[in-house]
């Protein structure tokens, strides 16, 4: 569609008023234009606080998520999952919990003491997961969830799908249905 066969908009509808402001880069030492000490500040660095002749990166760097076997008993495997899952590491989540039971463990139990932060990504992720494992006659549970995550399950309706523990033992004590956990 272009431009002049679009259609209009509504009446009293507005578009965004966000604007992104363009990030100061700071230029490579010896390119021109620069003058002397003209837009630099103390010590060579520029107003946005890099050093002279460093370039911002377009996106923050993210931690990285690890995912990672703490425990085997029989086929239930624990898997110890640690840092922030959002959008940059939810796939990971969703392809090593995959893994792992193709592996032949039948039972997972994502530890999530250590995940300081999930997101609508990593819901997704985790309903994945849990749909390829299902459909092979596994199951996903899910151990030590902070009050935040377990809030977010509960209005999503996922605790119902996956059984929530209050922490490992717990999990492990008991191979309850979703219905009956936590």
């Amino acid at each position: 569609m272009t431009e002049e066969t679009w259609p209009p908009r509504r009446a009293g509808r507005r578009g965004p008023d966000v604007r992104c402001a363009p990030r100061a880069v700071a230029a490579a030492p010896g390119a021109s234009g620069a003058r002397a000490g003209g837009d630099r500040g103390p010590a060579g660095r520029v107003p946005g606080g890099l050093a002279a002749g460093t370039v911002a990166s377009a996106a923050p760097s993210t931690a990285e998520l690890r995912v990672e076997v703490a425990l085997r008993h029989g086929d239930t495997a624990v898997v110890a999952v640690a840092g922030e899952i959002d959008l940059h590491t939810a796939d990971t989540l969703r392809a090593r919990l995959v893994e792992l039971h193709g592996t032949g463990m039948r039972r997972l139990v994502a530890d999530f003491a250590a995940v300081p932060f999930c997101d609508a990504a990593g819901l997704g992720a985790l309903v994945a997961a849990h749909n390829q494992v299902s459909a092979t006659g596994g199951e996903i549970a899910l151990a030590g969830v902070r009050p935040a995550q377990l809030r977010l399950l509960r209005i999503t309706g996922l605790d119902r799908l996956f059984a929530v523990h209050a922490d490992v033992p717990d999990a492990l004590a008991g191979h309850d249905s979703p219905s009956t956990s936590r």
